[in-house]
This record gives C-alpha cells, sequence and structure tokens, in this order.
C-alpha cells in the first residue's frame, strides 16, 4: 500500500487499476480446502452471460436471520451480480423474470446468518506465518492437538514445518500444559512442529524442530521435552523460521488463512498492522514489515483469489511529536481507497507508541483529525482510556471529530461515565473475549452488558490470533456465558444474548468499517452484498458448550460459493 516501501515489480503488478479491477467477486477462483477438514469449495457460479440478467444464485428452503433493523427471518435468499436481489418466502420470486436457471441450493431448514464481520483483528499476520499455520483454537486435549496435526501433515511436504504461533493457550487443554517432544513426533514423524503461545512464548517442538532450531544462525536452546523458553528463546526459535519463509510461502499462507476465516463464516475483516519488526529475537508474534506484509494479499486478490473482504488499517508508532511516519503516511495514502473486496482503513490500533496518552499521542491524534481520518486505539487497563479519551476531547474542541468515529477496542475496564464521554463525541467502543484463554478473578470484563446496554455504537472482534482465537464462536461462548477455558466464572452479570451478540458481528459492525461499506455490508437485505453464512447447527439454540464448535457448511461471498463441506448439497 505505501509505494515508498515497494519494489517496481509489485508497483507494476499492484497498480491501483489491479486493486480496482474485478468489481465484488467476479472472477474468484475456487477456494483452497479448509485446514484439515477436507472441505474444499466449490467454483465459483457464472455471472451475466451474454448480456442476459439472471439470478447468480438462489438459497431457499433455510431459516435466514437477516439480522436488519426488524431482525426478519426469511426462507429464500437470491444474489445476482454479488449483490442481493431477493430476500423473502417465495422461492419462485428468487428466480422470476430472470432468463435461464439460476443455480440453487436446498439448506434443508439450516440456520443461516450474514457474513460476519470482525471488525478488529490481525488476519494479515497470520496470513505471514511461517511454516504450515495449523490453529488449535478447538483443540480441548494434547490427543486434539495430535489429531489435529496428523490432519494437518496430509496437506504438507515432509519435512516441512507444522507451526501453530497464537491464537489457544494450554489452558484450554484439559492436561494445562504444551504437548511434549515425544508427542510432537508421534504425530508428526516426517514434519517438524513449532507451537508457540501468545506473543513471545514458551513454545515446544519435535524432534526434527529441535535439529533446526539447534542449527539456526542464532542457536535455540531446546529442552530434551521439547521445550523452548518464552522470551529471547522463542524469540529466536520464531525469528529462524521467519528467516526461512519465501514469497510462495507467504502466498501460500495467506490463502490457508482466507480459507479458515471463511469456514469460520467471517467473510470481512478489518485488519489493525503489527508492530514493525527489527529481525531481532525481540521481535514477536505480532511483529511484521508493516510497509511490505500486505502484499501477499494483494498478490492473491491481483489474482483473482481472494475469498475474503479485507480492510487494512495502518498502525503506527512515532515515538517523538514529529510523528513522521504517521504524517508521511496521511500524505501518501488514502483512506477507503479500493473496491468490495480489498479497500485501505484507517489508523490503528496506535497511532502513537505511547498508546495511553501524552504529547507524542495527543499530536498525532491532531494530524490525523486534521486530515479527517478515523483512529482506533486499544485499551487494556483500568485507566488507559481515561487518558485516551481526553486527549479525543481535547482533539474535538480543537478540531471536531464527531463525524469520524474514533474508536477505542478492547476495553475489559471501562467506565460508564467514560463511556458516556465517548458516546458526547462520537466515538465508539468493539469488543473481544481475549480473556477467555487466560483471565482469571470474576471481573475480567469487557462489561458487555452493561456497554450494549449503554447505546454507545459497539461491536464485535477476535483480536485473532496472537492472545486470542480467530474463532467467533469462542468469542459467542465467553460473552454469552463469562465463563474462561478451564470453566471459572470470570465476568459476572455482563452477559449479553445470543441476538445481541450476533447483531455485534453482523449490523453493528458495519458501523466501524466507514466509507461505501456501511450500507453494503452486515444484513441481509436487497441491495447489499451477497455475503452469506449456513452454519452446522443452530446458532441460537444450542448448548453453550456446543457454541464453541459451529462452523459453516456454506460460505458465500457475493454469491459466489468460496466454503462449502457439502452437507447441504
Amino acid at each position: 500500500m505505501n509505494e515508498d516501501h515497494t519494489s517496481g515489480d509489485d508497483r507494476q503488478h499492484l497498480s491501483r487499476r489491479s486493486i480496482l479491477r474485478g468489481g465484488a467477486v467476479a472472477g474468484t477462483a475456487a477456494a483452497v480446502s479448509a485446514f484439515g477438514g477436507g472441505a474444499a469449495a466449490s467454483a465459483a457460479p457464472g455471472h451475466n452471460n451474454g448480456g442476459d440478467l439472471r439470478a447468480d444464485l438462489v438459497l431457499y428452503n433455510g431459516r435466514i436471520h437477516t439480522m436488519d433493523a426488524r431482525n426478519r427471518i426469511a426462507n429464500v435468499i437470491a444474489i445476482q451480480d454479488g449483490k442481493i436481489i431477493y430476500v423473502g418466502d417465495d422461492e419462485g420470486a428468487g428466480r422470476r423474470g430472470f432468463p435461464g436457471n439460476p443455480r440453487t441450493i436446498n439448506l434443508r431448514g439450516r440456520t443461516v446468518i450474514p457474513g460476519l464481520i470482525d471488525c478488529h483483528n490481525h488476519v494479515v499476520l497470520m496470513g505471514n506465518r511461517p511454516g504450515y499455520h495449523t490453529p488449535l483454537e478447538n483443540a480441548y486435549s494434547i490427543a486434539d492437538v495430535q489429531k489435529i496435526y496428523r490432519d494437518r501433515a496430509k496437506q504438507a511436504p515432509a519435512g516441512k514445518f507444522i507451526t501453530t504461533i497464537g491464537g489457544f493457550h494450554f489452558n484450554q487443554f484439559k492436561e494445562v500444559r504444551l504437548p511434549t517432544l515425544a508427542e510432537l513426533d508421534a504425530a508428526l514423524p516426517n514434519h517438524a512442529a513449532y507451537i508457540s503461545v501468545g506473543f513471545t512464548g514458551p513454545s515446544v517442538t519435535n524432534t526434527l524442530g529441535k535439529k533446526f532450531f539447534e542449527a539456526a544462525s542464532l542457536p535455540v536452546t531446546v529442552g530434551a521435552d521439547g521445550s523452548i523458553a518464552g522470551g529471547t528463546e522463542t524469540g529466536k526459535a520464531t525469528l529462524a523460521l521467519r528467516r526461512a519463509l519465501t514469497d510462495d510461502d507467504r502466498r501460500r499462507s495467506t490463502l490457508d488463512a482466507m480459507a479458515y476465516a471463511v469456514s469460520l463464516g467471517v467473510t470481512t475483516h478489518l485488519d489493525q498492522g503489527a508492530f514493525q519488526k527489527t529481525d531481532a529475537p525481540s521481535d514477536g508474534a505480532a511483529h511484521e514489515d508493516n510497509y511490505t506484509m500486505n502484499l501477499p494479499f494483494l498478490k492473491v486478490y491481483d489474482e483473482g483469489k481472494g475469498i475474503i473482504r479485507l480492510r487494512i488499517n495502518f498502525l503506527h508508532q512515532d515515538t517523538d511529536t514529529n510523528v513522521t511516519t504517521l504524517t508521511q503516511r496521511i500524505q501518501n495514502a488514502f483512506q477507503f481507497f479500493g473496491n468490495d473486496m480489498v479497500r485501505t482503513g484507517s489508523i490503528g490500533e496506535f497511532i502513537a507508541a505511547s498508546y495511553f496518552g501524552g504529547p507524542v499521542f495527543l499530536e498525532a491524534a491532531r494530524k490525523t483529525a486534521k486530515a479527517g481520518w478515523r483512529v482506533e486505539v486499544h485499551s487494556l487497563t483500568g485507566s488507559d482510556f481515561q487518558t485516551q479519551i481526553q486527549a479525543f476531547e481535547t482533539v474535538n474542541a480543537e478540531i471536531g471529530i464527531a463525524d469520524l468515529r474514533w474508536v477505542i477496542a478492547h476495553v475489559p475496564r471501562i467506565s460508564e461515565e467514560y463511556l458516556n464521554r465517548l458516546k458526547a463525541i462520537g466515538g465508539g467502543v468493539n469488543l473481544t473475549s481475549y480473556q477467555y484463554l487466560a483471565g482469571t478473578g470474576t471481573n475480567a470484563g469487557p462489561p458487555f452488558r452493561t456497554i450494549v446496554d449503554n447505546g454507545i455504537p459497539a461491536g464485535m472482534s477476535s483480536d485473532g490470533m496472537q492472545i486470542a482465537p480467530m474463532n467467533p464462536w469462542i468469542h459467542a461462548y465467553y460473552a454469552a456465558t463469562g465463563l474462561n477455558a478451564r470453566g471459572n466464572q470470570i465476568n459476572t452479570g455482563q452477559q449479553i444474548t445470543r441476538q445481541e451478540l450476533l447483531n455485534l458481528y453482523t449490523r453493528a459492525n458495519q458501523w466501524f468499517l466507514g466509507g461505501e461499506d456501511e450500507n453494503l455490508l452486515g444484513s441481509l437485505e436487497v441491495g447489499r452484498l451477497g455475503d452469506v453464512v449456513v452454519l452446522s447447527d443452530d446458532y441460537f439454540t444450542v448448548p453453550n458448550e456446543q457454541l464453541k464448535q459451529l462452523h459453516s457448511v456454506l460460505t458465500v461471498v457475493g454469491g459466489t460459493v468460496v466454503h462449502d463441506t457439502g452437507d447441504v448439497r
């Protein structure tokens, strides 16, 4: 996105014309198979042929939760040229008046929802992960890990690394520990393994991985049981894997990340960037090159193979009041530039290194406000949101930000007073259930109930996948129950209903996207983009524990089937 850091060949390949080419999803190729499930997506259905106007896709006999302003439930939805042309109960109306025979799919009574919007995550980091990255979000024992890794190994050439970097915690395993070298060897006799918790470990590897790490240019200390200490040793291990990454590896991993996302039903992602890498062991799982990390994704879109909608925020961590990198970004980039599939976003989730406030933060906020850009910053403590909102109020008094929709993210400790102050200047909050993995106590937050009742613009996010899962259904479980991965109640009295939660992941979340997206995404209504998810079970009635196991059996992006397990054929 920043041409100053792009080679001439990349500039030519990723021109504005190529980014904008193709409209919604016309030309999207067949998706790669989902992780370990053998569920390949079907080829894209035909679009207009010889000028004939016809419906591309009709889905019928489903329980379709439109998530419109009235929360209507329909039986039929028809999509033509990427947009919804009919929602209702008459299958014939979905076809009527269109020459030819549109593709039709009998949903057999399944629950259907709009494609989910994740308004704060790091899917681009996931797409740049080294090795054959393998989410362990729904592993609940060492045996589960072994099975998931065996399945993943079927997709990776012998000798390659099977990896999991972030997005899980050993708290979710019944053994409450990482697997050992011997256990990973049993699952992967012909592949190296690397599993790392959170940003900086601890980590573990198997025999083939141990050999690789001990021979690295910065040798890693690996225990006899495969353990790698958190901090510097994990940093060296992750660095060794990153240094082995090729452009082809990144492109493949990008396709894998997209396939995983649509298998969960998440079709739109507002990516929040990364900490700028230094190529040193101090880099953690959340470090990458902010100026090149999007290139594998842009190449995939340029090839017509992008199957998620990506919105790209720009993270900046200037340390002086000149805010040099932020200034250059605003002068040389465009907010909300792109097409329905890939578009730039705003500044965030950091606008300065001192994210909690201070003179550099305040100057960064001023610069961004003067340019008319949106801002997103994150809050993790009981006081940082106070100094952030106070700075926002200062900038609002000086320049005016009421129409810019500035955002505080995560907000595990935010108070009603500061919710009201943020709401008064046109701001909003997005929420994440990251405390599910390792949170403790009885008020871990965020205060879902307080925020929903307050009426401030709010949306749901995952913050996946460093210290939080990407899986929205795990976040749904936590928001609905307040239980952490060990089954302990850590968010007393702040539960919300499943209907409220789904609204935060769909209709409410369009507020955070900006630009043209607000009237195109988030609900299943005529004229909006045809992003539809058919669920594996009824989200509204399954027992709480089964919420975590929900997934998509059919995902449609703009009328194109991008994920299909075959369950509704």
